[in-house]
């Protein structure tokens, strides 16, 4: 196929991506800046707040996987303008949300007394935990923004989720400056500063989304309609139906990311700041390419309800080529510039030589990670979600996690070790999304023509 056959596959895949990318981008930017900004506080720092944030994000991606859910149910509702059951939707959403939250976050706040018992450097333990208390008290908040944003995105708006990410990460930023480092008159907290800058940050976006959804009339009627409405089990056993599927299968994959980062701390204090670094600037590319996923599951579900599956496939590979491109891009700037990333988080010559050389297996992933994500995405709009589950239980259970500790552990390769792990359970999921949608496609093909 030629440039100018997919062109407008680009076009319009982008459109819808790009909001989402910048939304993405701000809600990963929060914890990176925080981990920059720790990191010049100290090494040890550094590492509480890798080990805290890598149990945290256990739990995040649950309440964020599940939110998810809402989306596609609103879409359809408000495409038949049913106004009513949207207002309804997003009633049951608040409340599931909020009990889930609840009982998250006291598994959560029990999960910290067990910190001192997962391997970690006393001086490590000792700082994370007021550090991840912090964190799990904006939980709730923080699924009350996603309540609202995945309730907007389902009618088709992305703008105003991307601009309160990112005026929160501005005040977000501003607060870690004066917290962290007691500016302008302000005690210096430290770390903790970080967690008190997130926490607040965290308070506003929802806020600041209710009254995006107070003074726009778009907005407005969902609310009346969901004030008015009543908590409905069937609305809310819907929810959890659509929401579960995706929040495991999110929980998969950042469950063995996290575990990786507290085995790098088995290794030492180093080899976790180092460890941090690394994925924390993966972590930004990959949400970017998130949001390109995120905009090819609005694409292809468009595509797959018209019974478009010419456009369908060429949308998948309008996506595919707009990753690839992008990821190769960022896999050669980490082998360039190895040594001078890390210094954004940190001025430790040993963590900056560690890390430089987790920056080439990084960029080994980069690929691989890129298309596992974007690949979700094109299942997701298939409604196939039940089989990613099942390949990401393999791919980052069963082969992420076991490897990267025979590496690390058994073959004496340390931290470079969990990251083959990493590589071989990234490469093998998006080997199977990815075979996944080369049979589907090809079923609704013969399908169709029969």
């Amino acid at each position: 196929m030629s440039f100018s056959t997919y062109l407008p596959y680009y076009k319009r895949n982008l459109k819808v991506a790009v909001p989402v990318m910048l939304s993405q981008f701000g809600q990963v930017m929060v914890s990176q800046v925080d981990n920059m900004m720790v990191g010049m506080v100290g090494t040890v720092e550094l590492a509480a707040a890798a080990f805290a944030n890598s149990v945290f994000v256990i739990v995040m991606v649950i309440g964020m996987g599940f939110s998810f859910g809402l989306t596609p149910l609103v879409g359809h509702a408000w495409s038949s303008k049913d106004y009513h059951k949207s207002g309804k939707l997003l009633r049951n959403s608040f409340f599931t949300n909020t009990l889930l939250a609840l009982v998250l976050s006291v598994i959560m706040i029990i999960a910290s007394f067990f910190f001192d018992q997962m391997g970690q450097d006393k001086e490590v333990v000792a700082l994370a935990i007021p550090y991840y208390l912090l964190l799990v008290i904006s939980f709730l908040p923080f699924l009350w923004f996603f309540t609202f944003k995945q309730f907007a995105e389902g009618m088709g708006n992305t703008m105003n989720a991307m601009i309160i990410t990112l005026v929160a990460n501005v005040i977000n930023i501003v607060l870690n400056y004066v917290l962290i480092f007691g500016k302008w008159g302000s005690e210096a907290y430290g770390l903790n500063g970080a967690g008190y800058a997130t926490l607040i940050s965290r308070i506003i976006m929802p806020i600041a989304f209710f009254f995006v959804f107070r003074y726009r009339k778009v907005f407005w009627r969902y609310w009346v309609y969901a004030w008015h409405s009543s908590i409905e089990k069937a609305s809310v056993l819907k929810l959890i139906k659509v929401g579960t599927p995706i929040s495991m299968q999110m929980l998969l994959e950042v469950t063995a990311f996290a575990l990786t980062a507290i085995m790098a701390g088995w290794i030492g204090v180093i080899p976790l700041a180092a460890h941090q670094i690394a994925i924390g600037l993966s972590s930004v590319t990959f949400m970017i390419v998130t949001g390109i996923s995120s905009g090819t599951t609005i694409r292809i579900s468009h595509q797959y309800s018209q019974g478009d599956y010419l456009g369908l496939k060429r949308a998948a590979n309008a996506s595919f080529h707009l990753v690839l491109l992008f990821m190769s891009f960022t896999a050669l700037s980490f082998i360039l510039f190895r040594h001078d990333l890390p210094l954004l988080y940190s001025h430790d010559e040993e963590v900056i030589r560690y890390s430089a050389q987790l920056l080439i297996m990084a960029a080994i992933f980069q690929l691989f990670d890129g298309m596992q994500v974007v690949t979700l995405g094109v299942l997701r709009g298939l409604a196939d979600v039940k089989h990613a589950m099942i390949y990401s239980f393999i791919s980052y259970i069963l082969i992420s996690l076991p490897l990267g500790y025979v590496f690390a552990f058994t073959l004496n390769w340390g931290v470079i070790g969990l990251w083959v792990g990493i590589i071989a359970g990234l490469a093998t999921a998006s080997v199977l999304f990815y075979g996944r949608f080369n049979w589907i496609y090809k079923k609704l093909i013969i399908t169709n023509n029969s």
